[in-house]
């Protein structure tokens, strides 16, 4: 437990530092873009981050997943399979998105050079992946705090250096925004490779044992296609989510270019400060997915038991808090992006949006450390099909319009946690109610 709390608290601090970085750069994009500009940016982030999550096939959970069960001797052997995993994901990956990239429509409304960006990141984030997934896996949190702290303070110095000293359209402004984002993933990767050889090298030293590739392989596997495809998911629904907002405004009575400029202070604005806090519920999903997978491989579920009660405390004690500073402040809050009312009022209500967020991110390391990827997954596409059937439903109103969108998230949010939660309780034998336990074993 004290690993746990010290990791935790590495986390926390410089995903604080972290996220204060990342309000200053959406505060500077805003500047830069404006409100239909910073709605383009935030629309083409999904498809950038699902990339990401396939050029990763989910290496950070799934090595330190494995690392975090075995012991010290089978860890270089493991690597070195797992690298070969990542070289042939990098290969095949960016080949097929140089061929096909072209000819996605997403890229169309962008500057040509932003999917070549996109091609450039994939085999970035494949290596950094297993070098992740290894520092996570022996709980060496310092450097995944530091590598996570360099890419927002790496984005924030280039944004503000190049926007100080050059003034661009807004097609090409919102190219140098991508760029910052690719070159700090390039910087992060240069420290991850750097610190990973090192240990490999001391790794080299110590007494090692061999296990056959096809079971490192089948082990990895069984964790990353299904994570991967979980995140894929996610990454899918946020990517289809912006146009199912403007389609539903558009019928609303709402032009395109209106609805994009709501969109953008919704995801720009609104979602940025309210997810402020999630870099806490980040931190535990990074500590809490070795610390589970230990601990349910060794049958311990006493300790599951009370990982869960400290978490489901912990997370009450700030998301609470959070929603309601919030709830009181948005105007001077959402005053530092746009001079608009808009996204306080989007602010206000999507407190349950935010709220029920900073609980499942913790769970999905429970699901994930315990082997219920396919659980997670299918509590998934439920929670979205209603989702977005809501925000489409009630947004497509004239009399609601973003509330009636607001009003669609806050409800698959709430289902999602709700539906993780129990699965949870059932898995490791709580009550569903004060978190008792109902048995010892299984």
């Amino acid at each position: 437990m004290n690993t746990f709390i010290k990791g935790t608290l590495i986390l926390v601090v410089a995903a604080f530092l972290g996220e204060c970085l990342e309000f200053l750069i959406n505060i500077v994009l805003a500047k830069e873009l404006g409100e239909h500009g910073l709605g383009l940016y935030m629309a083409i982030l999904p498809s950038v981050f699902l990339v990401v999550i396939i050029a990763s096939l989910e290496l950070p959970i799934s090595v330190s997943k494995f690392v975090a069960e075995k012991e010290k001797k089978y860890h270089l052997n493991m690597l070195g399979h797992a690298l070969k995993i990542a070289v042939a994901t990098a290969v095949l990956l960016t080949i097929l998105a140089g061929i096909t990239f072209p000819y996605i429509p997403v890229f169309h409304n962008y500057h040509p050079a932003v999917k070549w960006l996109v091609v450039f990141l994939i085999p970035i984030i494949s290596f950094s992946s297993l070098a992740r997934g290894y520092f996570m896996g022996v709980q060496h949190m310092g450097k995944i705090a530091f590598a996570n702290f360099l890419r927002k303070a790496v984005q924030l110095i280039l944004l503000a250096f190049v926007y100080q000293a050059f003034h661009f359209e807004t097609g090409t402004a919102l190219l140098i925004a991508l760029c910052t984002l690719v070159g700090s993933e390039l910087v992060v990767f240069i420290y991850l490779m750097h610190v990973y050889f090192v240990q490999l090298h001391y790794l080299k030293r110590n007494p090692r044992a061999y296990i056959h590739g096809k079971e490192v392989r089948k082990n990895l596997l069984a964790i990353s296609v299904p994570t991967t495809g979980l995140r894929i998911f996610h990454a899918i629904t946020n990517a289809v989510q912006p146009f199912i907002i403007i389609f539903a405004l558009g019928r609303a009575g709402l032009t395109e270019t209106t609805a994009m400029e709501h969109f953008g202070m919704l995801a720009g604005v609104a979602i940025t400060i309210g997810f402020f806090p999630a870099f806490i519920a980040h931190s535990l999903l990074i500590v809490l997915i070795p610390t589970v997978s230990e601990a349910f491989s060794s049958r311990n579920y006493k300790k599951l038991q009370s990982l869960l009660q400290h978490v489901m405390k912990l997370t009450f004690a700030y998301g609470v808090p959070s929603v309601v500073i919030f709830y009181f402040f948005a105007e001077p809050l959402t005053k530092l992006f746009f001079d608009s009312t808009a996204p306080a009022i989007y602010l206000k209500l999507l407190w349950p949006y935010f709220l029920f967020h900073f609980f499942i991110m913790p769970m999905w390391a429970f699901l994930i450390g315990m082997g219920l990827v396919k659980d997670a997954l299918i509590h998934s596409v439920w929670s979205t099909m209603v989702s977005f059937a809501l925000m489409v439903l009630l947004g497509s109103l004239p009399q609601f319009q973003m509330a009636g969108i607001i009003l669609g998230m806050n409800t698959g949010v709430v289902l999602l946690m709700l539906m993780h939660y129990l699965t949870i309780c059932k898995k490791i034998g709580v009550s569903l109610i004060g978190m008792k336990p109902i048995k010892e074993s299984f």
